[in-house]
């Protein structure tokens, strides 16, 4: 994992730590005598007359030190949502009516079906691309006012240029947001590649407990950053989309963990995808080299659907659902899920790998592997 300093701490008795010290000790109480360790949550939706905050939907002291968290970890300044697609969503409000995206094929499903149906409402246009070929990505370009990535892409595992495709977007006037869940702060950080936008589902590797949803963004400290917040902020009340006070205080428990939860997923990531590519049911491995998640395409008699299916169905272990990034191992066929893009092959399974013994996983994959015959 990277060990680069926030350049914008959440808090200053954070400024100068390692990430890794950094999630544990950001968005606490100041310390006074007497004080609590943690952050009160509060639950009000209405504030007495004069006051910095007259509404709850504005705001809530218990989203502050999540965000001062998360935000010191990326490098800039974040806002939470009530989810992942939330914040999506605020994000797509920057382009204006008929703009141009340009967009991955081959993403998450939420976003893919989003961009389809304002496509098809006639809202604006969109250029899908692959991701993985720079030369491809930038003849789209012209005329763009959002490019959207993905690195790792979910769920193909393709890797993007960002510092190259985020240069040659801003050359031709565009808006560039990049979708971190996979990645995490702690493995990088697209502020720091020239990114306008950071997303997050906090859902996943952030509160890593499979108990929440939220989303997050993350804008820049610069004048470009700071008015891009104000949209997206004015979005997030105008439309609704806030979190729950408990939730965020979960996210921000779970977050204290993240870099011991990572390091350990990722180690058990790199090891299942070695043996995985041995194994002679799985005809592809797909691992950059980093991160805890590894897509494998099954082999089958035809297709490969139903083995794939079978596969994820057959573990004990494992949980065949369709999240990510909690403790707990998660595997699933993807085009189970109804507009999962048909880039994305009927027999790949994505695996989501946790925090349990490596051998204790790997024996669980190689019996359902067994059991395909």
């Amino acid at each position: 994992m990277t060990d680069q300093h926030p350049s914008t701490p959440a808090t200053a008795h954070t400024s100068g730590l390692s990430p890794r010290t950094h999630v544990v000790a950001a968005g606490r109480p100041r310390r006074a005598p007497g004080a609590s360790l943690n952050p009160p949550v509060t639950f009000t939706s209405t504030y007495i007359a004069d006051g910095p905050v007259n509404y709850a939907r504005v705001d809530n002291p218990t989203w502050t030190p999540f965000e001062e968290a998360v935000g010191g970890l990326e490098g800039g300044d974040a806002l939470l949502y009530s989810s992942g697609m939330a914040a999506v969503a605020a994000v797509l409000a920057l382009v204006p009516r008929g703009g141009v995206v340009v967009a991955p094929a081959a993403a998450y499903n939420g976003v893919v079906v989003s961009l389809t149906e304002a496509a098809r409402a006639g809202l604006l246009e969109v250029r899908w691309v692959d991701i993985a070929d720079a030369a491809g990505v930038r003849a789209a370009l012209p005329g763009a006012d959002l490019v959207w990535l993905e690195s790792p892409t979910n769920p193909l595992l393709d890797l993007a240029d960002l510092p190259g495709l985020t240069a040659a977007a801003h050359e031709v006037g565009a808006l560039v947001a990049v979708d971190n869940t996979f990645a995490t702060p702690l493995l990088q950080r697209p502020l720091e590649s020239g990114a306008d936008v950071v997303v997050h589902s906090a859902t996943k590797y952030l509160s890593g407990h499979s108990d929440v949803i939220l989303g997050l963004t993350v804008t820049g400290d610069d004048e470009r950053g700071r008015e891009l917040r104000t949209r997206l902020a004015r979005h997030r009340t105008l439309g609704g989309a806030i979190a729950g006070p408990m939730e965020a205080w979960l996210a921000l428990r779970g977050l204290r963990t993240l870099s011991l939860r990572l390091e350990r997923a990722c180690d058990n990531a790199t090891e299942l995808a070695q043996r995985l590519a041995d194994h002679p049911r799985v005809s592809r491995v797909r691992y950059p080299g980093w991160g805890a998640i590894v897509s494998i395409e099954v082999a089958g008699a035809t297709d490969g659907a139903a083995e794939a299916e079978a596969l994820a169905a057959g573990t004990r272990l494992w949980s065949n659902s369709t999240s990510l990034g909690g403790v707990e191992s998660q595997l699933e066929r993807r085009r189970r899920q109804p507009g999962e893009p048909e880039a994305v092959p009927v027999n790949l399974v994505r695996l989501s790998v946790g925090v349990e013994d490596v051998d204790d996983l790997w024996r669980d994959l190689e019996q359902s592997l067994a059991a395909l015959g």
